[in-house]
C-alpha cells in the first residue's frame, strides 16, 4: 500500500519521527508541494491509496484524476484545503486531526496578548540598544503597559480551544463572555454567552476561534470593526481569512481599535504588500501556535492512528459534507 505525504516539512522539519507512519505501508514523503501546478500535485499522488496533506489543496478535479484514492488526511484541524463534497462523492474518506493543538493554541494566544499589554519584546530591544544603561531613572516603558485583571476577555466561537482560552483569561481575572453560532452549554458560572454584537462592543479582547466556512470569512471587517471599543486588542490564531486584513489595517492607522495580533493570513506565506505589514501596532508572527516540537508529535500520533482504525474499517474523526 502507497502512502504519499504531499507536504511535511511544516509537520516535520526532521526533529520527529516518520516511523510510525512507515510501519503502515511504503511512504513517499515529500518536504512540499506546489499549491497551485495541479500536473505536479497528481505526479505526487500517483496510484497513492492513501494521501496525507497539510496545505496542499486537492480540489474536485485532482480527485476526478486520481481514482485509486481511497483516504485523505489532513494533517491539520481545519479542511477547507478539501473539496469534501467531492471527495464523499468518489467514496474516499477524509479525516482531519480537531484536537491535538488545543494547549498549544491557547498558550500562543495569550503570548500574543500579553507581548500587546506588556511589551516584553520593545524593551529587550531597547534595554539591549542601551537605553536603560543611559537612562537616569531605576524604570522606564516606552509605551504604555495594560493589566489584564478586569477586562473583558471575548471569544468568538467557543470549542476546545477557546474554552482552554477563557480558563487561562479567568485565571488572570478576566471577565469571560463568548459567541457561539448556537447555544452552548457552560460549565462554570463565569463564562457568559452573548451576542456577537454584544461581544463586540464590550471586549476589551477579542480574540477569534471559529473555522473558515462562508458564514465566518471576513467576519472581521469595517462593520464589526466599527462596533468595537477603540480602545480594543485583536487576536487571530484561527485562519486568516476570518478578517478583512485592509479594514482592519484602516481600523488600526486610523484609530478604531488599539491594536491587533495574528498568527494566519488570508494568504500565506504573507503577501509582501498586505496592508497589514504597515499598520500600526499591528504584531504579526508566521502561524506558529500549532508548533511546538510536542504538539506537532501528537498530530503525527493522531494522524497514524485516524489511518490504522480507517484501514481497521473503522471510523475516526471522518469529515463528511
Amino acid at each position: 500500500m502507497k502512502i504519499v505525504v504531499l507536504d511535511g516539512y511544516a509537520l516535520n522539519p526532521g526533529d520527529i519521527d516518520w516511523a510510525p507512519l512507515q510501519e503502515i505501508g511504503e511512504c513517499e514523503i515529500y518536504d512540499r508541494t506546489s499549491f497551485t501546478d495541479k500536473k505536479e500535485i497528481l505526479k505526487r499522488i500517483g496510484d497513492a491509496r492513501i494521501v496525507l496533506t497539510n496545505k496542499t489543496p486537492i480540489d474536485e478535479e485532482i480527485i476526478n484524476s486520481a481514482p485509486n484514492i481511497e483516504y485523505i488526511g489532513v494533517l491539520a484541524t481545519g479542511y477547507n484545503v478539501i473539496d469534501i463534497a467531492a471527495a464523499n462523492k468518489a467514496g474516499i474518506t477524509v479525516t482531519n486531526i480537531p484536537t491535538y493543538g488545543t494547549e498549544a493554541v491557547a498558550q500562543f494566544t495569550f503570548a500574543l496578548l500579553l507581548e500587546i499589554t506588556s511589551q516584553v519584546g520593545l524593551h529587550d530591544r531597547l534595554v539591549h540598544d542601551g537605553k536603560w544603561s543611559s537612562n537616569p531613572d531605576f524604570s522606564f516603558f516606552a509605551k504604555p503597559l495594560t493589566e489584564l485583571q478586569g477586562k473583558v476577555l471575548g471569544l468568538v466561537g467557543f470549542g476546545r480551544i477557546a474554552q482552554k482560552v477563557a480558563e487561562i483569561g479567568h485565571a488572570f481575572g478576566m471577565n469571560v463572555i463568548f459567541y457561539n453560532h448556537r447555544p452552548k452549554k457552560v460549565k462554570q458560572d463565569w463564562q457568559k454567552q452573548v451576542s456577537l454584537d454584544t461581544l463586540l462592543k464590550n471586549s476589551d479582547v477579542v480574540s477569534l476561534h471559529v473555522p473558515q466556512t462562508p458564514d465566518t470569512t471576513e467576519m472581521i471587517n469595517d462593520s464589526s470593526l466599527k462596533k468595537m471599543k477603540d480602545s480594543a486588542i485583536l487576536l487571530n490564531t484561527a485562519r486568516g481569512g476570518l478578517i478583512n486584513e485592509k479594514d482592519v489595517a484602516d481600523a488600526l492607522n486610523n484609530g478604531q481599535i488599539a491594536a491587533a495580533a495574528v498568527d494566519v493570513a488570508q494568504c500565506e506565506p504573507l503577501n509582501a504588500d498586505s496592508p497589514l505589514l504597515d499598520a500600526d501596532n499591528c504584531y504579526i508572527t508566521p502561524h506558529i501556535a500549532w508548533a511546538p516540537q510536542e504538539t506537532r508529535a501528537r498530530l503525527l500520533g493522531i494522524a497514524v492512528d485516524n489511518l490504522t482504525e480507517f484501514l481497521a474499517g473503522r471510523k475516526k474523526n471522518v469529515v463528511e459534507k
